[in-house]
Formats: structure tokens, C-alpha cells, sequence
């Protein structure tokens, strides 16, 4: 007796496995994987005169766009579009619409561009040292607070001695990259000194090149402190503020050659989580504000294959903010950046399992998890022994080669 029954193919390897267990030729595998991802794309303020011919070519290629009311008999202006379809149609659309008029031609080399974007699996990151490779299995960043007053951790590694211990066992328990900081960004925190925090991680910095193989990041959102920390060894900078705290950060990134992480945050630790947290929408806004850096890194003189990007978990967004975040983290792909998470041991897995910041083991757990099954390339975290098995169980689970 035949079956029949629902198949939840997230991606393309998904799909290319059941082709596997069918028996499909390798030659219509190739095929066919175009039109096994469906997609949607959404475009915002096109004309009306846009919006009907992207409907009727959609239409005719099998797929569908929908626009607002009143967009077939241009009452009005302007419209928003989602464009539905397979990657195949999808991209037969965007080599209809670049032989078109109406602005239509850059339309189709955008969509195009997105397309290849969002296909990217692996990118290569060059530091003043190595090569570091995104997109194999799904990196660990572990994190060494060298503060008084970190959310979780405050003064626990303040003594140099102590973080230096720590830093080797960051390596020891698996991570591919220690993140450094002398400034805490828990909410409302204030900056401290430049020479106060230069105090604090400098000597660390110095003393692990010495003892660690794996590079060391340094969180920070001051240029003099970035500078030194790179003079001292340091291979990447990770900027809360995606360069905007200070105006020379970006050149400052660019002149030393280094990787950057640039996160998405509105306001400042301070004052980040008071007031109104609404967004327009979300996962727009936060594309909007990282494409707005990428751009502005580019232009100082940042290789564009030197930077990640951060969402910015728990930085201005609320608990459902988190984890809307967490669920859509695809979406980060239509800037072509691998994709760093950080929800080590923060406040919205507090609200969900009502845990302190030292019991919050288990529900960063799950965060991480979910991190990596929806497209991050690497992980922030506070345990890196324990969230090891995590990602290396998530990654077996999306299908990553096993260690």
C-alpha cells in the first residue's frame, strides 16, 4: 500500500537527500534543487506600475507576488510586495526584469545579487595571522570578562591572574576564538575610562598570545583601546556599536587589517532597554541599520569579507524581540555576512525560566541550539565545554560532518 506524508525541507540539502534516497540522477539532482527552495522577498515602497508587472511576471513564471489594494488600478502610489516562488523562478525573474524600464533593470541585478547571497555556505575571514573559515560547523567564541560589574560574571576575572587561567581554559574546553572585554554592556552600565579599561585587558591580552593558539578578539567600542589591544596580539574587533560610539573606530579597524563584528543596537547600554522597545519591524530594522554599516565600514577601508555580523540579542529588544530573532536568523543572509549570536546567560532567558544569571545554563542551551539550526555561523558564549556539545550536536542535526 502507498503512503503519502509532509516533508519540511528547510534548505537545500534537505531536499538534495531525498533526491539521494529516491535514486535521482545526478543530472536532474542538479536539476531540481532550484526548484525545491521556495523563498519569499519582500520589497518595500515600489510604484504601482513595479508592482503589477512584478505580479504578472511572477504569474507567469508560476509563482506569485502579492501587493496592497488598490495597486492593479494605481490608486495608489506606492506599494509593498512579498514575491513568492521557487529559487528557479526567482531567479528567471531577475533575468526578465533586467531588460525592463520603470527602474526595473536594477531591480532584477538586486534580486540576483540577493539570491547568490543568500546561497553562500562558507566564507574566509583573513586576520594579520591566519585564515578563519565560517560556514564548516558553527564556530565558538568564548567570552572573558575582564570587569567589576558584567551581568553574570562581574569581578569573577578581574585579577589578571585569574583571567589569564580562565583564557587557557577557554581554549582547553573548545573555542575557536576568546573574546576579550574591559567594559561591561550589561543595561545600564556606564562607560568607563579609556585608560581603565586599556588596564585591564592589555596585560591579559598580552600574556595569552603567549599561551593560546586560538585568536583573540577584543569587545570593544573605543579606537585608542582596539589599537592597542591589536598592537598586543589582538586579531578581531568586536564592536557593540557597529563603529558609530567612535568616529575613528572605522579607520582605525581598516589601517590594522583585522576582522570586525559589527552588532545592531539601538541607544546605548545605559538606556538601551528603557522607554518604548517597539520596532517598525524587527527583522527589517535591524537589516536596514547592519546593510547602513556595512556600507559605512566599506567606505573607510574594511574588506567586506572581513566582517560578521551580530542581530544584537538582548541589546534595546525586548524577551519576544530575542526570540523572534533567534527563529529568523535566515533572513540575515540577504547581507551575505556570516552571522555571530550572542545569547549567553541573558536577561530574556531569565523571563522564560525565571533563573539568575548564574542558573542559566540550560536555557542558553536551548538559545544556542536554536541559534544553529536557523543559520548562525558562530556562537558568544560564558560555558564553551558545555555548549561544545551543544553546537556539535545542532550542527549534526543540520547535517554538518561530524568532529
Amino acid at each position: 500500500m502507498w503512503r503519502i506524508r509532509y516533508l519540511d525541507l528547510k534548505d537545500p540539502g534537505d531536499a538534495a537527500s531525498i533526491f539521494r534516497k529516491i535514486g535521482v540522477h545526478p543530472y536532474g539532482e542538479k536539476a531540481m534543487l532550484p526548484k525545491a527552495e521556495f523563498l519569499h522577498v519582500y520589497l518595500e515602497e515600489i510604484g504601482c506600475t513595479v508592482g503589477n508587472i512584478l505580479k504578472q511576471e511572477m504569474l507567469s513564471l508560476g509563482g506569485e507576488v502579492a501587493v496592497s489594494r488598490g495597486t492593479v488600478d494605481c490608486s495608489r502610489e506606492k506599494t509593498d510586495a512579498l514575491v513568492m516562488g521557487t529559487r528557479k523562478q526567482l531567479k528567471a525573474l531577475a533575468e526578465k526584469l533586467v531588460v525592463q524600464p520603470f527602474g526595473l533593470a536594477s531591480l532584477g541585478e538586486r534580486l540576483s545579487t540577493l539570491l547568490d547571497r543568500i546561497a553562500r555556505t562558507r566564507f574566509v575571514m583573513k586576520t594579520p595571522q591566519r585564515e578563519l573559515v565560517f560556514g564548516e560547523r558553527t564556530l565558538i567564541m568564548g567570552i572573558l570578562n575582564v570587569t567589576p560589574d558584567s551581568f553574570s560574571d562581574g569581578g569573577r576575572y578581574l585579577d589578571a591572574g585569574e583571567a589569564l587561567r580562565r583564557g587557557i581554559r577557554i581554549e582547553e574546553e573548545g573555542a575557536d576564538i576568546l573574546d576579550i572585554g574591559g567594559e561591561s554592556t550589561r543595561p545600564g552600565s556606564d562607560p568607563v575610562p579609556e585608560e581603565e579599561e586599556l588596564g585591564r585587558i592589555l596585560p591579559v591580552i598580552r600574556e595569552l598570545k603567549k599561551r593560546i593558539s586560538i585568536p583573540v578578539s577584543v569587545d570593544t567600542s573605543k579606537a585608542s583601546v582596539a589599537r592597542a589591544a591589536v598592537e598586543e596580539g589582538a586579531e578581531i574587533i568586536n564592536d557593540i556599536s557597529a563603529l558609530t560610539f567612535d568616529p575613528a573606530m572605522a579607520g582605525t579597524a581598516a589601517r590594522a587589517g583585522v576582522p570586525v563584528i559589527l552588532m545592531h543596537i539601538r541607544g546605548v547600554p545605559k538606556t538601551m532597554q528603557q522607554g518604548d522597545l517597539a520596532y517598525g519591524s524587527l527583522m527589517m530594522d535591524i537589516l536596514a541599520f547592519l546593510e547602513t554599516r556595512i556600507a559605512a565600514a566599506r567606505e573607510a577601508g574594511i574588506d567586506e569579507e572581513n566582517i560578521l555580523i551580530d542581530p544584537g540579542v538582548g541589546f534595546g529588544k525586548t524577551v519576544e524581540d530575542n526570540l523572534n530573532i533567534l527563529l529568523r536568523l535566515r533572513e540575515l543572509g540577504t547581507l551575505g555576512r556570516p552571522v555571530l549570536v550572542g545569547p549567553s546567560r541573558k536577561a530574556f532567558i531569565g523571563r522564560i525560566t525565571g533563573k539568575d544569571a548564574s542558573d542559566r545554563l540550560a536555557g542558553t542551551a536551548a538559545a544556542v541550539a536554536a541559534a544553529v539550526l536557523n543559520g548562525a555561523h558562530a556562537v558568544r558564549v560564558h560555558d564553551v565545554a558545555f555548549m561544545r556539545d551543544v553546537v556539535r550536536t545542532a550542527d549534526a542535526v543540520r547535517g554538518r560532518p561530524l568532529p
